[in-house]
């Protein structure tokens, strides 16, 4: 399936991957969001698509944390879909 670009929800998803706690962009790479992290994959080099991120997200993966009881389904979804959108893989 394939979605937009809501710029609402790219914008809430880039404020959520640089503000969370612990913020995505300690770990993560993204060009787009400004950061630099060095503990995660480079998200620029991996371009995961949107439900890979979900995925992640929900379940964790190796040391990242879930964030099943931080983020709502909407707040998964934004940074998800702003991770796609900023590597250009698919929504």
């Amino acid at each position: 399936m394939c979605w937009p670009a809501d710029p609402a929800e790219i914008a809430r998803g880039k404020l959520l991957f640089t503000t969370l706690q612990p913020a995505c962009a300690t770990c993560h790479s993204l060009q787009a969001a400004g950061a630099e992290g060095q503990i995660g994959p480079v998200l620029d080099e991996l371009k995961p698509d949107a439900e890979r991120v979900l995925r992640a997200l929900r379940n964790g993966i190796g040391v990242m944390p879930s964030y099943a009881e931080k983020l709502g389904p909407q707040d998964m979804q934004a940074v998800a879909r702003f991770v796609a959108h900023a590597t250009g893989a698919a929504p």
